[in-house]
């Protein structure tokens, strides 16, 4: 449904993006993921048709977005980070503005506006002022804006922002209720949220995917185990950062015990390998426990490894 292939965008001199590509495929919830300033926002701009690319192409339903913008604009909603509500005009009548923007007419939107209002709860709410929501209310109501043309594609920038645990389980549940029904693109800064909502995950870093595979493919590539063993922490920390099969290692220290945690290569199995080094040293070793990284594990550690 979405195709974006090898797009790159500058501002002046400044390059965003570079030189780009992914897929999202139909009924797909794809969790787009980088830290502040990565491109995330540029690329679901361009991917909406609010800005060019520089370079590249977008495909919407087959469609390059910028020959034939109006039918792959069609094929979208659209809920940005900074929620474009009219606060003067109540949740119905503003939906109604909305569905007649987007050329939604007669009996059909008037079923659209109902049908909206009921998905994202806010049938209650459907006659006050805007500006006199709840953020969570109004996260919502731009929700239904985005459903309200009935589109195929929906792209989210952060719908979970500024909501409490309560209101983010509810808008996490409305998105999750759209699997297999539309395609979505999720940006979020809430990493347990992909793991339980997103089928596939691209992870964007200075402008360029860094990764992109399922969540479990990604936390599964990433091996961790953690040891407690009676020595020295700065002795451990330089011995175990001088095999090439240790990717990386965190120590603490524990009174006179260090904790530390291993990185290391998936298909390496190294915990023969870990106890044998620390009979060899003479070091009392008290627990050694496999653990899989979790998703924002795996984001950090790539976000650093491309950053140094």
């Amino acid at each position: 449904m979405i195709e974006v292939i090898n797009v790159s965008k500058w501002f002046g001199e400044r390059q965003a993006l570079k030189n780009i590509s992914f897929k999202v495929e139909k009924g797909e919830i794809l969790g787009f993921l980088g830290p502040n300033g990565a491109g995330k926002t540029t690329t679901m701009r361009i991917l909406t048709g609010f800005f060019p690319p520089s370079s590249g192409t977008v495909k919407i339903a087959g469609e390059d977005i910028t020959k034939n913008p109006i039918f792959a604009k069609q094929k979208l909603g659209y809920l940005p980070e900074n929620n474009p509500l009219y606060d003067e005009m109540t949740v119905e009548a503003y939906l109604k503005f909305v569905a007649s923007v987007k050329g939604i007419k007669g009996k059909k939107q008037k079923m659209q506006v109902e049908k909206v209002i009921e998905e994202c709860g806010i049938k209650e709410v459907k006659n006050r002022l805007i500006k006199r929501l709840s953020k969570g209310y109004r996260q919502r109501v731009g929700l239904a804006q985005a459903l309200v043309n009935d589109p195929e594609i929906l792209i989210l920038d952060e719908p979970t922002i500024g909501l409490d645990p309560k209101q983010i389980y509810e808008i996490r549940q409305l998105i999750k209720n759209l699997a297999g029904e539309k395609t979505v693109i999720l940006s979020t800064h809430i990493l347990p949220e992909v793991s339980m909502v997103c089928t596939r995950v691209v992870i964007i870093n200075k402008g360029e995917v860094v990764a992109e595979d399922t969540p479990d493919n990604l936390t599964a590539k990433r091996g961790q185990i953690e040891i407690l063993v009676k020595a020295p922490a700065e002795e451990i920390e330089n011995h175990f950062k001088s095999i090439p099969e240790i990717e990386g290692i965190e120590v603490k220290k524990e009174n006179e015990f260090t904790r530390a945690f291993l990185r290391f290569s998936p298909q390496i199995e190294i915990r023969p390998f870990i106890v044998k080094t620390i009979v060899e040293k003479g070091w009392d070793l008290l627990e050694l426990i496999p653990r899989r990284a979790s998703l924002e594990e795996v984001f950090v550690q790539l976000v650093t490894e491309e950053a140094s």
